[in-house]
């Protein structure tokens, strides 16, 4: 007789970015309940990621607060957000335990207070150590291995949000100088921002065969990524992509302090550019902070963290 699994289903119906933040949080659910089924209720496009987790065994396309597709969980897990939305959709599935934050609308939901100060990553281990459970904030990697790195440096101009983006013209000043370096420049993002990479690509004189906005699956990104030298982005899912392939990477921020959501601190081939504005991350035109962000300073960036691992490379070198 078929022995059937305890199901432990972690709301995350987010984007790329939002998915890989809470990579150490699945890991440690992943080690904490070893015998159940976990499932992420997530959009079906991440699904490429899961073999690189290690830590899911399936994904149910779910957008935004639900409802989640799941009858019942031995275990729902609120990694989603504060709620109570969230929360209360996964309390349809009836679990025998659910892990949330508390939120005063939800009274009777146990659960540590919910922090705005915490750092995303550090957010979802935080609320899982309230409920005793070991979590490693440093448990970002993704397990793809390449052979070497390409003389490729990765562009990628879009942003799910006009406050979020750095100008085009100031990207494809930024490519050309890469591109003049000797880096073969490639323009990546969505089938919608297809026109925004091409316009960076033609202001720069690049090729057309160098954007690959559209073109790629999030697994062919993910090796993309893997091989380049260097990404440059705003604060977008590609950013933590490059942390999670420890590529060397440049991220361009506002108006989000990199504090929440930048690159784990202590990591120098990651830098995060800041003007210390905060402002309306989902406003229609490019946040003051993010264009007091010059290109001269960001190509400064790209240099310093390219800089630091060849260093590093050469030290390596000697010392074997």
């Amino acid at each position: 007789m078929a022995v059937t699994r305890p199901v432990l289903v972690a709301l995350r119906a987010l984007g790329l970015g939002d998915l890989l933040t809470a990579v150490p949080a699945l890991r440690a659910l992943r080690r904490a309940h070893p015998r159940h089924l976990i499932t992420l209720a997530a959009p079906s496009s991440l699904r490429p990621l899961l073999p690189l987790i290690g830590a899911v065994d399936d994904l149910l396309h779910t957008t935004g607060t639900g409802p989640v597709p799941v009858e019942r969980a031995d275990v729902a897990v609120n990694l989603h957000g504060m709620g109570p939305q969230s929360t209360t959709a996964l309390r349809r599935v009836h679990p025998g335990l659910l892990l949330s934050h508390a939120h005063p609308a939800l009274p009777e939901v146990e659960g540590p207070q919910w922090r705005a100060d915490l750092h995303e990553v550090r957010r979802w281990c935080a609320m899982l150590d309230w409920y005793g459970i070991a979590t490693d904030p440093g448990d970002l990697a993704l397990d793809l291995r390449v052979e070497r790195r390409d003389a490729t440096a990765i562009v990628h101009p879009g942003a799910a949000s006009p406050a979020r983006r750095w100008p085009p013209r100031r990207y494809a000043e930024l490519a050309a100088e890469l591109n003049a370096d000797g880096l073969r420049v490639l323009i990546t993002g969505s089938v919608a921002e297809r026109v925004l990479a091409r316009q960076v690509a033609d202001l720069a004189g690049l090729p057309g065969d160098r954007v690959l906005a559209g073109r790629t699956g999030l697994g062919e990104l993910a090796v993309l990524v893997a091989r380049a030298r260097l990404v440059v982005s705003g604060d977008t899912g590609i950013a933590h992509l490059a942390v999670a392939m420890d590529t060397p990477s440049v991220m361009i921020c506002g108006p989000i302090s990199p504090a929440l959501w930048g690159p784990p601190p202590g990591r120098d081939r990651h830098v995060a550019l800041w003007a210390g504005r905060t402002g309306d991350p989902h406003a229609a035109r490019p946040d003051q902070g993010l264009l007091d962000i010059g290109v001269r300073q960001v190509a400064a960036a790209a240099q310093d963290v390219l800089a630091t691992v060849g260093h590093a490379r050469r030290t390596d070198e000697v010392r074997t």
